[in-house]
């Protein structure tokens, strides 16, 4: 029977969960099956560490098989449970094969080409058509410059929508891998307000810092993604929301949080429940013409769900708007 300190040792070796099960009694499990399942596992009925029906009945089976099964450790998170017999067929081991990242993966390749080619197609035509009447061979030269100058901002609208599209998709696919790095968020926040500064400036846009510097503001988190958070934040308050922004870093309810408040237009409350979608956009020609790509929320969200933590949206019309990242302290 595999419970002995080296068999033990072999099991804490795996980075996925695995358990060995001697008919339905739970006989060793590795700390990736402890941190899924329960921490006091070991030693308990099987169906009392997992309840979902299907995974059940494959376990009590006891017989060499995989499944394909969702709702472990998450209600959607996808697994493939594998066993296999061992020891002379008197106990099994019992495999966790994350799918999340792989089904992810696949979903943002279909998503990828679907959004693609919906926010792709302005740009191409746009391009299609000044390269057309460049190809004349009587264009007046000032003529020339400017639709050479078309060609190049549409070309770098293009790129800028890939570059989100991809940066999203990366995201995505790690949402079930919990950030463990230790991150303070007033750094972070430090460095979002001076990568900002060059927009700012160019906006007539004054950005504050507002740090309780008596708060406790670390968090367990990605320190690149929150930070590309605070700059999607900024620069939507600097782009369409006024001509001050005010960031501020604290501790409330006994969470860390990054708030962005602006003093703009506002947005009328029948937007605020999509506003977090792909390329929605409140002012579509706006947007556009302020250099956004439409998925600069998507990605604070897909962010912020990565980190636990809860992303409120705040605005109305005339008054301007407040969002709010909080996250669970370190």
């Amino acid at each position: 029977m595999p419970s002995d300190p080296a068999h033990q040792d072999l099991l804490e070796a795996l980075d996925e969960p695995v358990l060995i099960l001697s008919g339905r009694k739970l006989r060793s499990a590795n700390a990736a099956a402890r941190r899924l399942l329960g921490r006091n596992i070991v030693g308990r009925d099987i169906r009392l560490v997992i309840r979902h029906p299907q995974v059940l009945e494959l376990l009590l089976a006891g017989k060499n098989a995989d499944l394909a099964a969702v709702g472990i450790g998450g209600a959607e998170r996808p697994w493939t449970i594998q066993m296999r017999p061992v020891d002379g067929d008197s106990a099994c081991l019992v495999r966790f094969v994350d799918r999340s990242e792989s089904i992810a993966a696949e979903r943002m390749r279909v998503d990828f080409v679907a959004n693609a080619s919906h926010e792709l197609r302005t740009p191409l035509a746009t391009i299609s058509g000044y390269a057309e009447t460049l190809a004349e061979p009587d264009v007046p030269p000032e003529l020339r410059q400017k639709f050479a100058a078309t060609i190049s901002g549409e070309a770098a609208r293009m790129q800028h929508i890939i570059e989100d599209l991809m940066s999203l998709s990366r995201i995505e696919a790690s949402r079930f891998i919990t950030p463990d790095e230790r991150c303070e968020l007033a750094t972070v926040a430090r460095q979002g307000v001076d990568q900002i500064e060059p927009l700012a400036e160019r906006k007539s846009c004054d950005v504050q810092l507002e740090v309780d510097v008596s708060a406790k503001t670390s968090v367990a988190g990605d320190h690149v993604q929150l930070l590309q958070a605070v700059d999607n934040l900024l620069s939507n308050a600097i782009r369409y929301g006024g001509t001050k922004v005010l960031l501020s870093v604290g501790v409330e309810f006994g969470r860390p949080y990054l708030r962005v408040k602006d003093n703009g237009p506002g947005i009328p409350a029948v937007h605020l429940p999509r506003i977090t979608e792909r390329f929605y956009r409140v002012d579509e020609g706006r947007s556009r013409g302020g250099g956004g790509t439409g998925l600069g929320l998507a990605i604070v969200k897909h962010i912020v769900e990565r980190h636990r933590g809860t992303l409120d949206i705040r605005s109305r019309p005339g008054e301007g708007t407040t969002v709010t990242i909080s996250l669970p302290p370190a």
